[in-house]
């Protein structure tokens, strides 16, 4: 059965971010198949490879994109993004740093399409979104040490991805092909980090499970997750999909558990409910504009 037939489109473009956020979650556990390897020049791999994937897929429809220097700022964004995250992480923990960055993109994300695009934020999505970051922090601990510059960047990080969500969205709200757009977007990331792939070392890739790892983490975990995210953001607010891509947290638990062998706590199984219930209400349709604090 066509599931179309019963979800309206805007449920199937929100349920194309759930898949994105699904494909994200997996990366951490693909990651772990190459032992030793820097995790920042896996990072740039991933999009080297899914940046250049995209941008194929794109092919001349980038040539006619309107608002070029915003995409190219957006570039720039994307991989200042994943330097930032990891600078984080460093100083301040995977768990703290995982938690504030993640946690912080939807927040950021609807303050900026409230000052930007005077879309008010709803008291459905503010009350679901708080919840979604309290279960994401809960489940992923409060491991490692609470480092004040570790914090600010992964606070800049959450507000880098932010910036490049909200300036994805614009474009393709002018009617843009949100394909091309990615395109462009990643493309050009992809153009940024080559330098820190060859930098870090690229001997790893020799090894056989090295490049199926980075080319999985390239056209799955990044091409093919933001081909669906843009797709999501035809018809999904920006920050209803920032809220919706907290589902990648959860998914990495789950894998943990069923692949990885970890155990899940009744506390984290708390804040995976706390979470999942969250998001449930964010993709539900309901009347937005007339729950909003405008």
């Amino acid at each position: 059965m066509d599931i179309s037939v019963w979800l309206s489109d805007n449920q199937t473009m929100k349920l194309a971010v759930v898949g994105a956020a699904v494909l994200w979650g997996t990366a951490g556990t693909a990651g772990l198949l190459v032992a030793g390897v820097d995790p920042v020049s896996l990072a740039a791999a991933r999009l080297v490879v899914g940046g250049l994937v995209l941008a194929a897929a794109a092919g001349a429809a980038v040539r006619v994109l309107p608002r070029r220097g915003l995409l190219a700022a957006a570039a720039l964004g994307v991989a200042a993004y994943q330097l930032c995250y990891f600078a984080a992480v460093s100083r301040t923990g995977v768990a703290i740093g995982t938690v504030v960055a993640i946690g912080s993109g939807p927040v950021f994300t609807g303050l900026l399409s409230w000052l930007l695009d005077r879309v008010p934020p709803t008291r459905r999505w503010a009350g679901a979104t708080a919840a979604a970051i309290a279960g994401c922090a809960v489940l992923t601990g409060g491991g490692g040490e609470a480092r004040a510059d570790g914090i600010l960047l992964a606070l800049l990080g959450g507000l880098i991805y932010a910036g490049y969500s909200v300036a994805a969205a614009r474009v393709i709200g002018t009617g843009a092909s949100s394909d091309a757009v990615m395109g462009a977007m990643f493309g050009g990331a992809a153009l940024v980090m080559l330098p820190v792939l060859l930098h870090t070392g690229t001997g790893w890739l020799a090894d056989p499970r090295g490049l199926l790892t980075a080319l999985y983490l390239g056209c799955a975990t990044t091409a093919l997750a933001y081909f669906l995210y843009g797709r999501g953001l035809r018809t999904t607010p920006v920050a209803t999909a920032a809220t919706l891509a907290l589902a990648e947290p959860a998914v990495a638990t789950l894998l943990g558990v069923a692949v990885l062998g970890e155990t899940l706590t009744p506390v984290s199984a708390a804040g995976l409910l706390l979470l999942g219930g969250s998001l449930v209400v964010v993709a539900l349709p309901g009347r937005e504009p007339a729950e909003s604090f405008a």
